[in-house]
Formats: structure tokens, C-alpha cells, sequence
């Protein structure tokens, strides 16, 4: 096994599987707008946000079978956010692959105390000013000022939850302008490989009611700050693309 160290430039503040898989993946989206294989971390800068001092490590692995992203939190968080955006009516199709090692015996999407996820894939929209009601611009006006940025308008989080939740769609413990969409659960799955493929745009709309903001960025985390726990857990690759190629 080889790892390969990457350095990540600097951070942003805000609050392979085999050959022919990969081929199949590319011909089924037709051209996509974000492909990632993690042979590098170059096209990714890091997420981190106020108080928390310990970060979440991201790191290449490479493997006989090709590279992955392994990333390693204890008692942290931090994320890593990928730097082109693109435009979600033009490419609503997400799809990823992602393996965990351990889930959080503390990890409970409903409170804040167990808000840690061994591996969550965001999808960030871009606050607009110019589409912003009054209230929003000054609330977003005095993000800026503090924080250097616009904060995302809306984000959603697909999440490998610790345990089983009754419901698939939770709203952030420390925010309205975030959902949470539980795709795994539970440790029955820990250790496996397991690809997921979602519509960005259709569940934008169930989880918040309303229609996106067209431009997004994509971004990954394993968090443990609330918990204390650790984790370790893996990407494979992560494409965004057309549902009708």
C-alpha cells in the first residue's frame, strides 16, 4: 500500500476504482462537469471553520487498484471543498463512491451533541446578492465582513449516519440553510465499498421546498468535534454530470 502525501494550499473560511468502470461511468453522464479520481488533492483547497482547532486529515492513497481519498478525524473537523463550481440544471447528476471504517457510538443526526459523520459528500449553492432579499444582504453583508466571504446560500449533506433515523431528510442542528440527506446508516455496511447516485436538483426541491440556486461546488468531510470520536473513511471517485446524456 502507498500513500501520497498532498499539501493543501490555502484554506477557505466558511462557517478508482478500475479503468473500465471509470469509462463506463464517463460514457453513461456524457460529458461531465466535475470528474475526480483523487490521483491528486490539486483541484481541492481545505474547509475550515471558526473555533475548531483540530482538523480532519485528507489524504491520496494509492492502492494496486488505483488511488483513493482516505480521511482520518479525531475529535476534529474540517473539510475539503473542490474549486471549480458548475451549474446544477446543467449537470444534476451526482454519483460517488465512498467506504467507512467505523460509524460514532455518540452519532445522532437529530441533536447537536452527535452531529459527527464519518463521511458526508456536500453539495454548497452559491449565495447570490444580486437575487437577495434585504434581509438576506444584510445578513449575508455582515458574513462577509467577519469572515472575509459569502457563507453558502444553501447546502445539503449526503450523510453516512451512525444509526438509523425514522425519517431520510433531517435539517441541520445549527442551521435552516442546510439538510441532511441520510444515504447510509449504521455499521452493517462498514468496510464495504458502496456507490450511491443522486439527482441534485429533485432533491434540493423535496428537502427544502424550492428551487437551487443554479451554481454549486462540491465539498467532503469526516467530522468527530461533537462526539470526540475518530473515524476513518474513503472516497473513490466523485462525478458530477447530465442525467440525460
Amino acid at each position: 500500500m502507498i500513500r501520497v502525501a498532498c499539501n493543501l494550499k490555502q484554506p477557505v473560511r466558511v462557517f478508482v476504482f478500475l479503468f473500465p468502470a471509470l469509462f463506463w461511468i464517463t460514457l453513461s453522464f456524457g460529458e461531465p462537469c466535475v470528474k475526480e479520481d483523487f490521483a491528486t488533492l490539486d483541484n481541492w483547497e481545505p474547509v475550515l471553520f471558526p473555533k475548531i482547532e483540530n482538523h480532519t486529515t485528507y489524504e491520496i492513497e494509492g492502492r494496486e487498484t488505483g488511488s483513493v481519498l482516505k480521511t482520518r478525524s479525531s475529535g476534529s473537523a474540517s473539510g475539503i471543498r473542490y474549486r471549480d463550481e458548475f451549474d446544477v440544471y446543467d449537470c444534476p447528476r451526482l454519483r460517488w463512491r465512498w467506504r467507512v471504517e467505523n460509524v460514532y457510538r455518540g452519532g445522532d443526526a437529530r441533536r447537536k451533541s452527535g452531529d459527527d459523520y464519518p463521511l458526508q459528500v456536500y453539495i454548497m449553492f452559491k449565495y447570490d446578492p444580486d437575487r437577495a432579499s434585504f434581509g438576506e444582504s444584510m445578513t449575508y453583508g455582515l458574513a462577509k465582513l467577519v469572515y472575509g466571504a459569502y457563507p453558502p446560500h444553501s447546502s445539503l449533506k449526503y450523510i453516512w449516519a451512525s444509526r438509523t433515523h425514522e425519517r431520510k431528510v433531517y435539517p441541520s442542528a445549527y442551521t435552516d440553510r442546510v439538510r441532511m440527506i441520510i444515504m447510509r446508516s449504521g455499521a452493517a455496511e462498514v468496510g464495504t465499498w458502496l456507490e450511491e447516485d443522486v439527482d441534485i436538483v429533485t432533491d434540493y426541491e423535496r428537502a427544502f421546498g424550492e428551487k437551487p440556486p443554479a451554481t454549486a461546488s462540491i465539498a467532503v468531510m469526516n467530522d468527530s468535534d461533537n462526539t470526540g470520536e475518530a473515524a476513518v473513511s474513503y472516497v473513490d471517485y466523485i462525478i458530477v454530470g447530465d442525467l440525460n446524456p
